[in-house]
């Protein structure tokens, strides 16, 4: 018999046994990137973790409804709600516009993604795409007493809110702490005189004249707050009481605790049955992040170009990498490790092939029932997917014995064992083999070059746009332009 699924719930601080809220439908909210910069190691884990997890209940039969945005407005440099949009920052800083950058930085996200081999959401919605909804809410909540306006922003009321609910349940914060004395020290901050109480928080900030991305509302020209974006995607495509929502710790608070508020403030009760969150990856102890300027990109981490990096790195060794630890455990950086990784990776799949290839014989001399529910009790242990791997480093010694002729399998064994093998290694923990992997690289080139030449088309540059088809033609590559854009196909 399966063992059940049992997730750590960030919520109760417990693990819980998964029952979805309608089975069999899972609705799956994480918290997607800020778009503003290259993907880095850190933004790996996350990806990583809810994407073995999709895979996992799928395989378990449900059908999962993974929504992960995109936050292409209203982040700030600063939590209390200050400083400048991080986007808009970054297009000042580049002279570009804001969605120039947003196309860059989520076509190189889209990238790594793919590389990692992260299957993509179900749903992945844009914040400046979902305005009006944003606006739907913060009414409700102006409506229901939990936030007022003041000088054109509209701010959450957490003194308002916690005459009803407990702001804080997440994190463990306490209220009266946060309103006594939280953020006194940042009242000089822009902004700080326009609220009730330092620890409330926007919802919709008025646009200084500069500011370039704004929006018409019944408060002012301006855009929504970092927080109310993700209450408002989430609600829109899987209700506003669903079964998983993800993402690091360091979203945990603010971010986390004061969705839990909006939803609640605007519907009643609370959005979500399960929490979970993922823990950091370090370097030297510290985590990684923009804002401290100690991350590693993962395009730097594929090609080697970082100074910290002593080589380069496949993906599927950092998938590795992050897989090897649980992912609420801390995870450190460093070349050693990632080396290490890379050494028992080759290792892993070479003995995934060799197993892969074996031949029956007409006795076994082990069961593999067991080995096989190992697998199941790892996952089902709140996602363990180092014991996981442990279990199967055990089952390539079985089935290095049987190559050696030391162990045996009945072909209905085998078959078994190989059949489930496959699944945990290509389909659950999505690894892939280095000739797939080969293929992908194939694939990301020919897509860079049919980019060029777009661009070469729109630029009227026709002598550039035949040549990139012609020397494609040439390598065997076959270009087709239709109406939806071009494709390729070996010839």
């Amino acid at each position: 018999m399966q063992p059940v699924l049992q997730l750590y719930n960030t919520l109760s601080r417990t693990k819980e046994v998964f029952e979805p809220i309608t089975p069999p439908h899972v609705g799956l909210y994480v918290c997607g990137p800020t778009v503003y910069g290259e993907a880095h190691l850190g933004h790996a884990r996350p990806y990583i973790t809810f994407d073995v997890l999709r895979r996992y209940l799928t395989h378990l039969g449900y059908k999962v409804r993974y929504v992960r945005n995109i936050t292409d407005v209203g982040h700030l440099e600063n939590d209390a709600d200050a400083g400048e949009d991080k986007i808009a920052k970054k297009a000042r800083l580049e002279q570009l516009e804001p969605m120039e950058v947003v196309e860059l930085y989520t076509g190189s996200f889209h990238t790594s993604m793919r590389e990692l081999n992260n299957l993509p959401p179900s749903i992945e919605p844009r914040a400046s795409g979902h305005i009006l909804e944003q606006q739907a809410m913060i009414g409700k909540l102006i409506e229901q007493g939990f936030a007022y306006e003041s000088q054109g922003s509209v701010y959450f009321d957490i003194s308002s809110y916690s005459k009803q609910y407990d702001y804080g349940t997440l994190s463990g914060r306490v209220v009266e702490e946060l309103l006594a004395g939280a953020g006194n020290e940042r009242r000089t901050l822009e902004g700080q005189d326009e609220k009730r109480n330092p620890a409330d928080f926007a919802l919709w900030k008025k646009a200084q004249p500069e500011h370039i991305m704004r929006w018409p509302s019944p408060w002012s020209d301006g855009f929504p707050g970092w927080h109310i974006e993700c209450s408002a995607m989430s609600a829109k495509y899987l209700g506003d009481y669903f079964d998983i929502h993800g993402g690091g710790m360091d979203l945990l608070f603010p971010h986390h605790e004061s969705e839990i508020a909006q939803s609640q403030g605007s519907c009643g009760h609370h959005p979500v049955k399960y929490w979970m969150h993922n823990n950091m990856i370090t370097i030297n102890g510290q985590k990684m992040g923009k804002s401290l300027g100690n991350f590693i990109t993962l395009s730097e981490l594929f090609n080697g170009t970082h100074a910290k990096l002593t080589q380069a790195y496949s993906p599927m060794t950092i998938r590795f990498f992050i897989l090897q630890a649980h992912y609420r455990s801390t995870l450190d950086f460093s070349n050693e490790a990632l080396q290490a990784v890379e050494k028992g990776l080759k290792r892993f799949m070479e003995g995934v092939k060799t197993l892969l290839s074996l031949q029956p014989s007409k006795e076994s001399s082990f069961a593999v029932d067991p080995l096989i529910a190992s697998y199941h009790e790892a996952l089902c242990d709140d996602l363990n997917t180092p014991i996981l791997i442990a279990q199967l480093y055990e089952t390539i010694y079985q089935g290095n014995l049987m190559a050696s002729g030391k162990a045996s399998l009945t072909a209905a064994d085998l078959q078994k064992l190989q059949e489930t093998v496959k699944t945990m290694v290509f389909e659950v923990l999505g690894m892939k083999t280095e000739a797939e992997a080969a293929t992908d690289k194939v694939d990301g080139l020919v897509q860079m070059l049919l980019e060029m030449r777009v661009e070469a088309k729109n630029n009227k540059d026709w002598a550039t746009s035949d040549r990139i088809r012609d020397q494609l033609a040439a390598l065997g590559i076959q270009v087709k332009d239709s109406k939806e854009g071009s494709s390729w196909s070996f010839s």
